[in-house]
């Protein structure tokens, strides 16, 4: 079971397709990670942002939200070799 205490960073990346390569890898080879992903758009819940005051105008859609993808920090150098490909 991957805790915050056990586990390792993978990847941080603003590219859905990359995100979602990078899951396929990871299920094909039967590793087991977790996934978060952050909206950067969504005003902070303990108070405003600055986004909240601004709005989002002319900012880049693709760039809006932030994957991060955590494996167990004994599969990481394994998961460090299937991504270096």
């Amino acid at each position: 079971m991957i805790m915050f205490w056990n586990q390792k960073e993978v990847l941080v990346s603003s590219d859905l397709q990359r995100f979602n390569e990078v899951r396929d890898i990871l299920s094909a080879n039967g590793i087991n990670y977790k996934y978060r992903v952050v909206d950067n758009t969504s005003p902070s819940f303990f108070g405003s942002s600055r986004r909240a005051r601004t709005g989002t105008f002319g900012e880049n859609i693709n760039y809006s939200k932030t994957y991060y993808i955590y494996v167990h920090k004994n599969d990481y150098d394994n998961v460090y070799e299937l991504l270096k490909k």
